[in-house]
């Protein structure tokens, strides 16, 4: 047997393999046919490469049994803290008045979001937050860092993105010294995003008491679900949550990036309790649920707000993608304005119809992305998406002045959505994130006066440059548009 024989062998046994391969991806993995199709594409034209990739990126594995035990648990740690928390007695029933419509609590119009996100993710409605908003990183960590200084018994701490530079380290070092003063602190990451921090980095914290937890330690088939929230709680009685993750790219430092333009919120008030509840869920998972629910995780509050929130998560551990839903009520029942600001857009098909349906009805529907991006495969998926959009109406912008990484949409000046969750199937079904839905008037107007600002700092994604467009642009997009259900 020839060379040439023995290599066409083994070129038709690939082919073989790679069908094969193929087909289990079809007939044994229930993913969104999108995602099917789009792995289908990259297994079919880059044979054996492109299983490797499909192993790495997009094999769900052990997902369901490792998820469904992690859900399970949480639901018995929601039941048991409403048992734990009588103070919440007279709250619950309210919150089942409000639901059956026998109480007003938000505009009628949309009363519909709020019953939705309370029966299906779990969430209490709170009504006496008090919330601060910060649209950069300096400010603040100014606040907390001023608030972890301050704490007296526990500050816990989730975030994805830690990095071992000037701020990563000032973080470290006032955790410590806190640790070193008795109080409890907890720090926990995502094991992806942060594969590279050197242990010598806690060798300190830890020697004072600090406890250290990592999220789904990095293996070669475990890329996927990553836990994307970014929360911090002092005392139980302040709450932070948002965008903003800990490194000094996120304080505008880094010359890549520029001035970075982001959004976090401050919260005192009950919904405290909801992102405390959440780290704990989180915390439990990856540490062997060391944390046992006790009052002095969940104190009497100090609020002097009454700004009606829920904390809403979602991901991999959730029976709904419940912020995505959000998301698809609120633009459902829009009924002036749509404005949202995301890194990352690639929606699904139910969301991008929503908005296309919702701007056709002359809804003000307006989206802000970087000219500035940092994953540029999702930045020209994002463009062809945003084209499509261009002839329904919808007002889009490129923001120029930096990067702007916030993950917000504002309906009708009255409901805000401010959290970790992008505009994109990764958010919606991939990883683990936290959203903050607010139902206050002044809150929301305040935030989209600074959506206002964004955009002079914007430049408008006409329809007229839209069209003018190279062959090589179009190019990118349409590969990037094709493989988007993989990003």
């Amino acid at each position: 047997m020839s060379i040439s024989d023995i290599i066409q062998i083994i070129v038709i046994l690939l082919f073989v393999a790679n069908i094969v391969l193929a087909g289990i991806t079809v007939f044994f993995e229930r993913r969104n046919p999108s995602s099917t199709w789009a792995w289908l594409t990259v297994i079919f034209f880059v044979p054996v490469i492109g299983f490797i990739f499909y192993c790495i990126f997009g094999k769900e594995g052990k997902k369901e049994k490792m998820f469904k035990r992690k859900a399970e648990h949480d639901v018995n740690t929601y039941v048991s803290y409403l048992h734990r928390m009588e103070k919440y007695s007279t709250m619950i029933r309210a919150q089942k008045q409000a639901i059956e419509g026998r109480i007003d609590i938000i505009d009628a119009k949309h009363h519909d979001d709020l019953a939705y996100l309370h029966i299906n993710s779990g969430n209490c409605i709170t009504y006496d937050n008090e919330v601060k908003s910060y649209y950069e990183g300096n400010s603040k960590y100014e606040d907390l860092i001023n608030d972890i200084r301050n704490a007296k018994e526990y500050v816990h701490m989730e975030y994805y993105i830690l990095r071992n530079d000037g701020l990563g380290n000032k973080i470290v070092s006032e955790l410590t010294k806190k640790a070193a003063e008795g109080v409890e602190v907890r720090l926990l990451f995502d094991g992806i995003g942060n594969h590279t921090l050197p242990k010598k980095m806690f060798a300190e914290y830890k020697k004072a008491g600090g406890k250290v937890g990592v999220f789904l330690p990095p293996l070669i088939t475990r890329i996927n679900y990553r836990d994307h929230r970014k929360i911090s709680v002092i005392d139980g009685k302040i709450g932070y949550v948002g965008g903003l993750n800990i490194g000094d790219e996120y304080l505008g430092r880094i010359k890549r990036y520029g001035p970075w333009r982001d959004t976090h919120i401050r919260i005192v008030g009950d919904a405290v309790d909801q992102l405390q509840l959440r780290f704990i869920m989180d915390w439990n998972f990856v540490c062997d649920n060391e944390i046992k629910l006790s009052d002095k995780y969940f104190p009497a509050k100090e609020s002097r707000g009454n700004a009606k929130m829920q904390i809403v998560s979602s991901g991999p551990d959730t029976k709904e993608e419940n912020i995505r839903n959000g998301y698809f009520k609120m633009i459902n029942e829009a009924e002036t304005n749509v404005y949202i600001t995301t890194p990352y857009f690639v929606p699904d098909d139910g969301i991008f119809s929503a908005l296309k349906v919702a701007a056709l009805s002359g809804i003000d529907v307006r989206i802000i992305i970087p000219a500035n991006p940092d994953h540029p495969f999702v930045y020209w998926a994002s463009m062809s998406y945003l084209g499509e959009l261009l002839d329904a109406g919808v007002k889009c912008y490129q923001y120029n002045k930096g990067f702007v990484h916030s993950k917000t949409m504002y309906v009708d000046g009255f409901v805000t959505s401010v959290g970790t969750a992008n505009m994109d199937i990764r958010s919606f079904a991939l990883n683990f994130e936290v959203n903050a839905f607010i139902y206050d008037r002044k809150l929301t107007e305040e935030h989209q006066a600074q959506f206002m600002r964004d955009i002079e700092d914007s430049t408008e994604i006409t329809k007229e440059w839209y069209s003018k467009r190279s062959a090589w642009f179009k190019i990118r997009e349409a590969v990037s548009r094709l493989i988007s259900p993989m990003l």
